[in-house]
């Protein structure tokens, strides 16, 4: 139907929100293609420190809380550490190396 106008004079420039100004810029287009797949945790898949076990650790990233963890699926070790929101599964596991490091 036709848009309901709230000025009587027609507007000299484009307001946000009008359907010129909003053309092109759809929220919708502009959503990369969606990357991540988390039912295979493939790049999330890590040798865990502690027992050796290849690709035995699952990170899963709680962007919620700001909290990454990482945990082996052999010897049930985790650890936990705060991420941003540019954070990566391998930030988890390069901290989780690092605190190993560091506790040794």
């Amino acid at each position: 139907g036709p848009t309901p106008v709230s000025f009587p004079f027609p507007r000299p420039f484009p307001v946000p929100g009008s359907g010129a100004a909003a053309m092109g810029r759809r929220k919708s287009k502009r959503k990369p293609p969606p990357k991540k797949k988390m039912t295979g945790t493939l790049e999330t898949q890590f040798t865990c420190p502690f027992c050796n076990h290849e690709k035995s650790c699952d990170v899963k990233m709680d962007r919620a809380r700001n909290t990454g963890v990482i945990s082996c699926t052999v010897c049930l070790e985790e650890f936990q550490t705060p991420i941003t929101y540019l954070s990566e599964p391998v930030d988890v596991y390069s901290d989780w190396i690092d605190a190993c490091e560091a506790a040794n």
